[in-house]
């Protein structure tokens, strides 16, 4: 996507990028354990075109440098537990290495884009067609503002009927979707939350939401709930569930930039980073 652009006089650059992912997903709202920040990259280097992508993978860093932008960002980190080395005996540390190379500047916005207004969480409500959202696991910085969000279906509809408009709405990747509960039950409260999802299934309870709809839920997690009744689950992919809301950063960065006299061009990746490339049905 693109705007017309305005009357410039410079460029923007590295560092004014990053400061309009800090404007629309605020440092404030990010979890004490994440990282979301400019990973490489020269502040003062021009910036005309971004890539956006959920994961900082070789095929994105690929994609990035075979289109030719100035800047990658992701939703994930490169680096969330920290590294003492960035030597290119890694697959981490060969994309550091290919992207200064590249002279390609590389930022993340975390659990500050999950949690921020317009983020993930209202993007994948959206995507299900979810109303008068509230937020499920609230901030500590802004309890308006959280993870995961609550909301009601237009109309009551069966487990499966969500299930086939939740699959219709995701990208398409391997695994697909799990559903977890009785089909034909009827729901209309429904929670949602992309990504890991294992931490709020009390909340999603708490809440009195007939579903929750999330990623990566275990199957210990996700058996000893179930045996408790509902919300029942839809556990689509980490990938799936929080590239629904690339669109909408996209679309914020390029405004952020326009009011700042400034255009900037943004290009969302469909590279599937979904570690798993073939589902086969089991048993005879």
């Amino acid at each position: 996507m693109s705007t017309t652009a305005p009357s410039e006089s410079a460029p923007l650059t590295v560092a004014a990028v990053v400061e309009i992912l800090r404007q629309v997903a605020p440092p404030e709202l990010a979890e004490p354990w994440d990282s979301n920040q400019l990973i490489c990259g020269d502040p003062a280097d021009v910036v005309h075109t971004v890539l956006l992508a959920v994961d900082p993978l070789p095929a994105v860093i690929d994609e990035a440098i075979s289109t030719g932008v100035e800047m990658v960002i992701t939703h994930h980190p490169l680096f969330l537990r920290g590294t003492d080395h960035v030597s290119a005996t890694t697959a981490k540390g060969r994309s550091v290495h290919r992207l200064i190379r590249a002279g390609i500047a590389l930022a993340n916005a975390h659990t500050t884009w999950d949690c921020a207004a317009g983020g993930n969480a209202d993007a994948l409500a959206a995507a299900v067609g979810l109303t008068s959202t509230t937020v499920l696991s609230p901030s500590s910085a802004d309890p308006s503002l959280g993870i995961g969000r609550v909301g009601h279906l237009p109309q009551p509809m069966t487990l499966r009927a969500l299930a086939e408009r939740v699959a219709t709405a995701l990208p398409d990747s391997a695994p697909g979707l799990l559903v977890g509960g009785d089909p034909e039950a009827e729901v209309s409260f429904v929670a949602v939350s992309g990504g890991s999802g294992d931490s709020l299934l009390d909340a999603a309870r708490q809440a009195g939401a007939d579903v929750f709809l999330t990623a990566d839920l275990r199957h210990h997690p996700a058996t000893d709930h179930l045996a408790d009744g509902r919300p029942y689950l839809l556990c689509g992919t980490h990938w799936a569930t929080e590239w629904l809301g690339l669109d909408a950063l996209a679309a914020r960065l390029e405004a952020g930039a326009a009011q700042r006299g400034r255009t900037l061009t943004t290009r969302v990746s469909t590279v599937v980073t979904d570690p798993w490339t073939l589902r086969l049905s089991t048993g005879s």
